[in-house]
């Protein structure tokens, strides 16, 4: 029997329509050996007293209050009081499906890191299935590359065995946040799974970051991005990180900041737009592409 402790950390901030449905949600999971930890970040409010009136109905759930400092501090918060063996994040306007965490600890006997499937976007026009096969990593660029981690980098959808982040943290101040955070974690990691059973249900918030993200959000994410790219690059991965340097060349009239590389357009796994996209890029270079973006977009 499974009885490795499972930390769960849930930032709490202005989520009076939704924080009881995500609690609930995880005090409900089969896999009953958790550790909850609620953190207030300072809601102005009635989430505080949602929270403690929580941690009176399962001893299981802390709850920590503090000022506001944002979605890494708060989780940053959770982490240095966490005492799991894995711990695992959930934001307070979504959830998980039933039994979740009772599958995806079963594979934690050799495994750092637990990947499952989420719905992105759920409840919206937008809302996408993000489904796995089930899969063994040991070399992380491979999982970064042939895995297309770098689409997926969600703490969310994951368990980590709490010592990998012994001198990691979210960055504070920061959007975006686990792009930056995914790859300091991955450069511990002897074993990762992904498993094909469980659920989250990431619900697209209108007022969250990813669906308001300007250019400077966007600059944050590109430069997340820019500092793997010297590690871990194929051709398919460049075209990713092109795309969001072409957004925020237009977003914010700056020059791009991603080296010129030669992109085969012929590469396994591109898109007909990233083909026409490397084209032109070989010809013309990043800049021209980037004009050319925005001219398309003001159209």
């Amino acid at each position: 029997m499974i009885n490795r402790r499972l930390s769960i950390i849930i930032p709490v901030f202005r989520v009076e329509k939704t924080l009881d449905r995500c609690v609930q949600s995880v005090v409900s999971q089969s896999y009953s050996h958790l550790e909850i930890i609620l953190v207030d970040d300072g809601s102005p409010d009635n989430c505080p007293q949602l929270c403690d009136a929580w941690a009176q109905r399962d001893s299981r759930i802390t709850v920590v209050h503090k000022q506001n400092g944002g979605l890494s501090d708060a989780r940053n918060a959770g982490l240095a009081v966490a005492k799991g063996d894995f711990v695992g994040f959930v934001d307070s306007d979504d959830y998980l499906a039933a039994d979740t965490y009772a599958e995806v600890m079963k594979l934690t006997d050799e495994a750092d890191i637990v990947e499952f499937p989420l719905w992105r976007f759920y409840g919206s026009s937008k809302q996408q299935l993000l489904s796995f096969t089930e899969a063994t990593y040991r070399d992380m660029r491979e999982y970064w590359l042939k895995g297309h981690a770098y689409e997926h980098c969600y703490a969310c959808n994951k368990v980590f065995r709490r010592s990998l982040f012994r001198g990691v943290a979210f960055p504070v101040g920061a959007v975006f946040e686990d792009v930056s955070t995914l790859p300091l974690l991955l450069r511990n990691v002897n074993c990762l799974k992904v498993c094909d059973k469980g659920l989250y249900y990431y619900c697209l918030n209108d007022k969250g970051i990813t669906a308001q993200a300007t250019g400077r959000e966007l600059q944050m994410l590109l430069e997340a991005h820019l500092r793997v790219l010297p590690q871990w690059q194929d051709d398919r991965y460049y075209m990713h990180v092109l795309n969001i340097q072409a957004d925020v060349c237009r977003l914010t009239g700056q020059q791009p900041q991603l080296k010129q590389r030669h992109v085969s357009p012929f590469a396994q796994g591109l898109t007909l737009s990233q083909r026409l996209k490397a084209i032109v890029i070989n010809v013309l270079g990043i800049k021209s592409l980037c004009h050319i973006n925005e001219t398309i977009r003001k159209s």
